[in-house]
């Protein structure tokens, strides 16, 4: 997995352990060995992952940021994709645009989308917010029309308030409808508000809760991701 995460100001571009070929050759029949070549020469898709700390690992090791464990759990379940870390902490939905045609620089072949914490953890605009997840779906379009493109439902503290945390609840089924694309389930289903899932500021999962958000992510996440292009390796 590569990951492209920054946990303060800077950005940094980490490699990672790639996911292993498990695949095995075997000496025997014509037909068997044919069967192996034909079966490395397809091609691992990539999924890259924009966000925000909750998508960089904050806190945590690189390989235990969701990212990294979807990407083994893909390999497990025989659909192995390549995942790219673009998670940046502190980052709202504004700055998130702003950032985002850098990020599109790598190719991919699916992009989730999870922005807007810290819009909700500032008391942002829901509006402002919207707008902002328009013009990301927008620029993947713009940029990798090819891509599948994913939106992560995201959820206002509520200590804002019902008004509030109903309107900001809705910008995500309201941008999903209207660009008609996939939204996943909230990211911290189970985990948010759970002390012990949760480092000590309460607000990033631990490791317990990491794995969580990834085997609720993977089960959304995996029915998209067995649809996409596996063809042949482009040479």
């Amino acid at each position: 997995m590569i990951a492209c995460r920054t946990d303060g100001n800077s950005d940094s571009v980490r490699n990672s352990s790639e996911t292993k070929d498990n695949m095995s050759i075997t000496k025997g029949t014509v037909s068997a060995s044919t069967e192996t070549r034909a079966d490395s020469a397809l091609r691992t898709p990539v999924v890259l992952f924009f966000g925000t700390s909750l998508t960089a690992g904050y806190g945590l090791d690189p390989e235990q940021a969701f990212p990294a464990l979807i990407e083994r759990k893909a390999a497990e379940d025989g659909v192995p994709i390549k995942a790219i870390n673009a998670g940046l902490s502190g980052e709202t939905t504004a700055g998130a645009v702003r950032r985002i045609d850098w990020v599109l620089r790598t190719p991919a072949d699916m992009v989730v989308i999870e922005a807007g914490a810290n819009d909700a953890l500032r008391g942002l605009s829901p509006d402002a917010a919207r707008a902002n997840l328009e013009r990301l779906i927008t620029a993947v379009r713009g940029k990798q029309p090819q891509a599948k493109i994913v939106l992560v439902q995201m959820e206002a503290p509520p200590n804002y308030g019902v008004a509030y945390t109903r309107s900001f609840r809705s910008v995500y089924t309201d941008v999903a409808k209207k660009e008609n694309i996939p939204l996943l389930p909230f990211l911290l289903n189970g985990v948010a508000g759970i002390a012990r899932l949760n480092q000590p500021d309460g607000v990033h999962p631990n490791l317990s809760g990491e794995r969580i958000v990834a085997d609720n992510l993977w089960k959304a996440l995996k029915p998209i991701v067995a649809q996409l292009d596996r063809g042949s390796q482009r040479g």
